[in-house]
């Protein structure tokens, strides 16, 4: 058992590290806000895109149909909004807090995050078997966000606006860029891989830190009891109805523990943008995407234990 915990610290502790670190450093000085916000675009709009891409373009899509992972994903998170809005409505959550409540509960940081992690527990198969539940829970991430916060803020989003932005997205363009390469039938160059493996190794780091440095731990002085159930929600039963709705499937292996990874990541920083975009609670949703961030590692080290001592995440022996 401690050899088993030993195994799930060494994936998950060096991963938060990185987030520690860019708080350090922006704590120093050393990261500026200008310099968080250009290098975090030029990961998004090019880095993790390419990495995407490099994934993407090496699964067999002819087995898609038995991508019961994928599936499981897709139903957890549908489960975790009904979920969370059942839950919000029970404990009389005021509208305008429900809609961050909700979004917070479901949408995970699985683009950067869970990427992260998926590499560091099997290398450079981590990406791979990652690529598809990333472009398709990303897209209905989107989707839903913008339904919950329109159904709580009135934020009149157009369904028009909202297809543009998921087209837009590099990181869907680069998975999709990666399908339509492998289901081509033409071959994949072998640097393809190299390339993919050279940017997680780069960039997910990168993204790190830039988390870290944008963290502001002075707003959690004033955390409510909201935010510590939108954590509950976000770190444990979420990914709790998703290991539970793929072992029914007959999920085992590697693709299980991707998807805990993937699910179990803190809420993404997207959230905070949309909610401050729907002129929502700012400060409630930063304060919801600093504390699932710090308490991650505890969370995601238990569960991928807990994966591992059962012998369902697929590690080699």
């Amino acid at each position: 058992m401690l050899s088993l915990l030993v195994s799930a610290l060494s994936i998950s502790a060096p991963t938060f590290a990185w987030v520690l670190a860019g708080l350090a450093l922006r704590r120093v000085g050393f990261l500026s806000e200008t310099l968080i916000t250009q290098v975090s675009q030029l990961a998004f709009r090019f880095g993790l895109p390419a990495m995407l891409f490099a994934g993407a373009a090496r699964i067999d899509y002819s087995t898609i149909g038995s991508a019961r992972y994928l599936l499981a994903g897709a139903l957890a998170t549908l489960l975790t909004l009904a979920g969370a809005w059942l839950y919000s409505h029970w404990r009389g959550h005021p509208q305008a807090q429900r809609g961050i409540f909700v979004q917070a509960a479901f949408r995970s940081n699985l683009a950067i995050v869970g990427l992260a992690l998926a590499v560091a527990a099997y290398g450079e198969r981590g990406p791979v078997i990652a690529a598809l539940p990333v472009a398709v829970l990303t897209t209905l991430y989107n989707v839903l966000a913008v339904w919950v916060l329109n159904s709580t803020l009135g934020t009149g989003a157009s369904i028009a606006a909202l297809v543009g932005g998921i087209v837009r997205n590099p990181l869907i363009i680069g998975i999709a860029a990666g399908v339509i390469v492998a289901l081509s039938g033409l071959p994949v160059p072998e640097f393809v891989g190299t390339v993919g493996t050279g940017l997680s190794t780069f960039f997910l780091p990168v993204m790190l830190l830039c988390i870290g440095g944008a963290m502001q731990l002075s707003s959690l002085r004033n955390t409510g009891l909201l935010t510590w159930e939108a954590t509950v929600w976000r770190l444990c039963i979420g990914p709790a109805l998703a290991v539970v709705l793929a072992l029914l499937m007959g999920v085992r292996g590697e693709q299980l523990g991707v998807l805990f990874l993937l699910m179990s990541s803190p809420v993404a920083a997207a959230s905070f943008v949309m909610v401050v975009a729907a002129r929502g609670d700012g400060a409630l949703a930063a304060n919801i995407v600093v504390l699932t961030t710090l308490l991650s590692v505890v969370t995601v080290t238990a569960g991928f234990f807990l994966l591992s001592l059962f012998s369902l995440a697929g590690l080699p022996g």
